[in-house]
């Protein structure tokens, strides 16, 4: 079966894809951050709505650097970061809408 992560001078190098970038690897952190710490505290009433809205700005977070990352032409691949900016700020928000929820756990904040 053929590789499909070969590219035109042969083998894979991690080092040489958009999980090397910092910015990828801090972006994952918060979103690491969001499905660990937060969303297994929001109160049930938030499971179809701040949960899910959490959710898709974080995972957009890291899937537009990888888009952008694999973009040919370098303006193109730097809108695509801007957008992932974007998604956390909006994950941001999130966060500070949870402060004012009662948090799972007889937490509150």
């Amino acid at each position: 079966m053929e590789n499909i992560f070969e590219d035109a001078k042969g083998v894979y190098n991690e080092n040489r894809d958009f999980t090397s970038l910092v910015c990828w690897q801090d972006a994952r952190k918060v979103k690491l951050f969001f499905y660990e710490s937060i969303l297994p505290r929001l109160p049930e009433s938030e499971k179809y709505n701040l949960d899910i809205q959490i959710r898709k700005s974080t995972v957009s977070s890291t899937a537009n650097i990888a888009e952008g990352y694999g973009r040919y032409h370098y303006q193109e691949g730097i809108q695509y970061y801007r957008i992932s900016r974007g998604s956390l700020y909006e994950s941001k928000a999130h966060l500070i809408s949870c402060l004012r929820l009662p948090l799972g756990g007889g937490v509150t904040s």
